[in-house]
């Protein structure tokens, strides 16, 4: 979930003339210049972008490097995604007026749509230079920031913006992110709250109740966290991200009969989805129901191979006593993922099952001189070499 309600994209300029370009210049055309600007900028606004080409390509024939109508054609391929052609037209502009902000905002706004952060942030700084007090610009400059990975500038450009209007929702959105992307759950919902208590309760955008939950289901409040997912289910039963969020809560509170209505009904939406067949086979398996179970985790086998549905065949296998299928099936796990801890043990328990102690002591032996850290294994090995 990305950051959403982002402010206007095509920045309309004030004015459309300045003293440098109008000095020695007939009203005449001045006027003409400015009413076609006018005229571009409000058929973008509509949406009509070639007729906005149209006037500010005649802008162009009548003054050859006019800053307007450049940054007006920037724009309109901004507008289609035609970056890279936004980005020529900014560039030609700034080479004749290296001031001009909009095509600063222009240009800054195309290198982030190209995931190029940093060059985004290079010229976000050479427009704040000339307006240090933007709250557009320096919330950017923070997204870049935060998209790069550099926490402390992204949350200090957050925190600014905040000092400059207190309660600012695309700063408070931001730190929301951030601290969520750096697993700061307790300050990501303390600013996702924040968003919420402003708002009417009603009407809040509904990614914000999701993302209030999410941070309860991270902190495993899962309770607290199935308020919001259920607000959102009310505004748009069909919501993916509520439907998950309460199937989980509800499986971290471990009640597996209501997580398994809210898998199935994701998967009445999207019945080829992988990861939510393995979450149902999960939770059919938790509750003794091996047979659908079963049936789910091989529905996901045959749309790819899933090593969780793969495990939770060979759990069903040892569940049902069945303990030489189990050890061959961790056993070919164990092959593909060496360094899965969990299989081990698994297959250990297998092993005594099976009157193999020996075998269990080896396979959590061989381990543990891969990975000596891991305390599931060193507790299981510890309990056999005891009795």
């Amino acid at each position: 979930m990305d950051r959403f309600n982002q402010p206007e994209d095509i920045i309309v300029p004030d004015s459309f003339s300045s003293a440098s370009e109008t000095d020695n210049k007939p009203d005449e055309i001045t006027n003409k210049i400015s009413d076609l600007s006018k005229k571009g900028y409000q058929l973008i606004k509509e949406n009509d972008i070639p007729g906005a080409k149209k006037a500010f390509n005649e802008i162009l024939e009548i003054e050859e490097n006019n800053n307007y109508a450049l940054v007006g054609l920037g724009d309109t391929e901004r507008k289609l995604n035609r970056f890279n052609d936004a980005i020529s037209y900014y560039k030609k502009c700034l080479e004749y007026y290296p001031a001009n902000n909009y095509a600063l905002f222009g240009l800054a706004d195309c290198y982030k749509a190209l995931n190029q952060y940093a060059k985004a942030i290079d010229i976000w700084q050479q427009y704040l230079v000339h307006d240090d007090k933007n709250i557009t610009v320096i919330t950017r400059v923070a997204d870049a920031y935060r998209k790069i990975h550099d926490f402390r500038k992204s949350k200090d450009l957050y925190l600014k913006v905040l000092e400059m209007e207190k309660d600012n929702a695309y700063a408070l959105i931001g730190l929301g992110h951030l601290n969520y992307d750096f697993k700061e759950y307790k300050e990501a919902l303390y600013y996702w709250t924040r968003i919420y208590e402003l708002n009417d309760k009603n009407t809040v955008d509904i990614r914000v109740l999701t993302a209030i939950g999410n941070c309860h289901r991270k902190l495993k409040t899962f309770e607290e966290g199935t308020k919001y997912f259920e607000m959102a289910l009310e505004r748009e039963p069909a919501n993916f991200y509520a439907l998950f969020g309460l199937a989980d809560c509800y499986r971290g509170m471990n009640q597996q009969f209501k997580s398994i209505f809210y898998w199935n009904k994701i998967l009445e939406i999207d019945p080829k989805n992988k990861v939510i067949l393995t979450r149902a086979g999960d939770a059919y398996r938790t509750t003794g129901n091996y047979q659908e179970a079963k049936s789910y985790y091989n529905k996901a086998l045959e749309i790819d191979f899933d090593i969780y549905a793969a495990i939770g065949l060979a759990l069903i296998c040892k569940g049902e006593g069945n303990n030489e299928e189990a050890a061959k099936r961790f056993e070919n796990l164990i092959k593909n993922d060496p360094r899965n801890g969990r299989l081990y043990v698994d297959l250990a328990e297998c092993y005594v099952a099976m009157n193999r102690k020996q075998d269990a002591i080896k396979v959590l032996s061989d381990y543990m001189k891969m990975d000596s850290r891991n305390i599931a294994v060193r507790n299981t090995l510890d309990k056999l070499q005891r009795n």
